[in-house]
C-alpha cells in the first residue's frame, strides 16, 4: 500500500485482549473512520502475533486502511502487513529499511528534534512525538508540552503524529503544533460505542489538522 501523509489522521492503536473481540473492535473503529491501525500485542508469542495480524491485515484492507505493528519488523514484513512502528530500543530504522525496501511503512518515536532528524535520515515515513498528555497505557512516559511537539515536529519533512492521553476533550490543545495526525488508544477502544468514538475523534482530528 502507498503510503500518504492523510493516512495518519486516525491512527488507531490496539490495547491488547481477547482475540475475538480484538477483531469485532478493529472492524468498528475502521467502519467509524479509522485511518491507519497498529496492532500493539506486548503479552503473546511471536507465532499469535503473526496470526493476529495476517487477520487483521485482512479486514483492514477491505476498508483500505494500512495495518502496522508495534515493534516487531520480522513479524511485519514476514506476514506482509504495510509497515511497522518502532521505539529506540527496537531494530533500527535504517537496518528496516534495508530489509523491507521502499514499499514498506516505517514509524519511528522521537522525543527530541535530534531523534526526528536521525529518524528521517534513516528512512522513516513518519515520527510519533508523545506524550502530549498523561497515557494511561504509558503511565511513566515522558511528557511533551505543546511547544516541544511543534519543534519537533517542524525540524523534519516527514509528517508526525502526536500521541498519548489524546481524547475529544484536549484534542484542540494540538492546534498549532504541525502535526498530520493524532494516535489514540483509549479514546476510540474504550469506548462504548467505538465506532460512534471513531467517527467523532475523526471530525475533530480534521479540524486541528486544518488548523496546523
Amino acid at each position: 500500500m502507498i503510503f500518504k501523509s492523510d493516512m495518519l489522521s486516525l491512527y488507531a492503536i490496539t490495547g491488547g485482549g481477547d482475540e475475538s473481540r480484538l477483531y469485532d473492535m478493529a472492524q468498528a473503529a475502521l467502519s467509524g473512520g479509522v485511518t491507519m491501525l497498529q496492532l500493539r500485542e506486548k503479552n503473546i508469542s511471536e507465532s499469535e502475533l503473526m496470526r493476529r495480524a495476517i487477520r487483521l491485515k485482512e479486514l483492514c484492507h477491505r476498508y483500505g486502511v494500512p495495518l502496522i505493528i508495534n515493534d516487531n519488523a520480522a513479524v511485519a514484513i514476514e506476514c506482509g502487513a504495510d509497515g511497522v512502528h518502532v521505539g529506540a530500543e527496537d531494530m533500527p530504522v535504517a537496518q528496516i529499511r534495508k530489509a523491507a525496501g521502499d514499499g514498506f511503512i516505517i514509524g519511528a518515536t522521537a522525543k527530541t528534534p535530534e531523534q526526528a532528524r536521525a529518524a528521517q535520515d534513516d528512512g522513516a515515513d513518519y515520527i510519533g512525538v508523545g506524550a502530549v498528555f498523561p497515557s494511561p497505557t504509558k503511565e511513566n512516559a515522558l511528557r511533551i508540552t505543546a511547544d516541544r511537539l511543534k519543534e519537533i515536529s517542524g525540524c523534519v519533512k516527514i509528517p508526525s503524529v502526536a500521541i498519548g492521553g489524546i481524547c475529544l476533550d484536549n484534542i484542540n490543545e494540538l492546534r498549532g503544533c504541525g502535526i498530520t495526525g493524532v494516535a489514540v488508544v483509549s479514546a476510540i477502544f474504550g469506548a462504548d460505542d467505538i465506532k460512534s468514538a471513531a467517527k467523532a475523534m475523526k471530525e475533530a482530528a480534521a479540524e486541528v489538522i486544518k488548523a496546523q
